[in-house]
């Protein structure tokens, strides 16, 4: 029944091209709109409101490990099918010391389910231990070159890009997955080490935006 689902609502997903495990072969390929392998923090000090009313800026959720910055909602099919897996890595990046944010940059929908009220609302209902902000205007998934969600970043202590794409290679079923790609782009860069895969390709719902 998923996966009819799934099927009659691809014409919403934006999904790459690329092989089975969404492994992009040009790992710091500087495509138009995307943000480049390297690149510092776009925007760390502009203003977002996370659902608990606080005022944040990237700059001030970085901890001394790095910074993850996922780009989600309330509404796409793949977004709620990976709430799990996003909570989780979530949890494993916080573990060391990397601030994590998710932001909700579906501008063309805030007067439905990406209001902040839903926000608030899903983030509760789902016990989020993240921030979970919202991006006015869409203007850091501008900055970045977001296109879809979920689509994660992740920057290193000195706030230098060194992961961008999904969180592993099986969006749509967890059973099938064989590469957890944040988490290893993790592992790898904790370690002090170069991370091996540094780009792949995120499945997912377009951006909304105004």
């Amino acid at each position: 029944m998923k996966l009819l689902l799934f099927a009659a609502l691809a014409g919403s997903f934006l999904i790459g091209s690329a092989s089975r495990d969404g492994i992009l072969s040009n790992g710091s390929a500087s495509r138009d709109g995307v943000l480049p392998i390297g690149s510092p923090i776009p925007k760390p000090a502009v203003t977002v409101k996370d659902v608990s009313g606080k005022d944040l800026t990237l700059q001030q959720v970085k901890k001394s490990g790095g910074l993850l910055v996922m780009f989600s909602c309330n509404t796409c099919p793949y977004v709620i099918m990976n709430q799990s897996r996003t909570k989780d890595v979530c949890a494993y990046a916080a573990d060391r010391k990397i601030g994590v944010i998710l932001l909700n940059a579906n501008e063309g929908d805030r007067e439905n389910g990406n209001s902040f009220a839903a926000m608030q609302s899903y983030a509760k209902a789902q016990n989020y231990q993240m921030y979970y902000a919202v991006d006015n205007n869409s203007v850091l998934a501008d900055a970045f070159g977001a296109s879809r969600t979920p689509e994660c970043y992740l920057f290193d202590k000195d706030g230098k890009l060194v992961y961008h794409g999904a969180i592993d290679d099986s969006p749509g079923d967890a059973g099938s997955v064989r590469r957890h790609h944040l988490q290893s782009a993790i592992d790898e860069m904790v370690a002090g080490k170069e991370v091996t895969v540094k780009e792949t390709r995120s499945v997912g719902c377009s951006i909304s935006r105004s």
